[in-house]
């Protein structure tokens, strides 16, 4: 179990207080969906658009690099 889950609304890393999914995560997120990539896109996409709602002050482009972006 991670401790690197998200701290809403604010969106940071309950393990290392970074932006969410944090760098550990997201290599725990790649382990955990090797053999599933669009259901990882699919769970992210469903945390980009819970996101977006606590973040409406951030730019659409950023968060969808941060959330979706690194997947590819």
């Amino acid at each position: 179990m991670t401790i690197h889950h998200p701290i809403k609304p604010a969106w940071t890393c309950g393990g290392c207080a970074g932006e969410w999914p944090c760098q550990t995560r997201r290599r725990e997120l790649r382990a955990e969906y090797d053999r599933a990539p669009v259901s990882l896109a699919l769970y992210l996409a469903a945390q980009l658009v819970d996101a977006a709602q606590d973040l409406a002050h951030v730019p659409a482009g950023h968060l969808h690099h941060r959330f979706l972006g690194w997947t590819q």
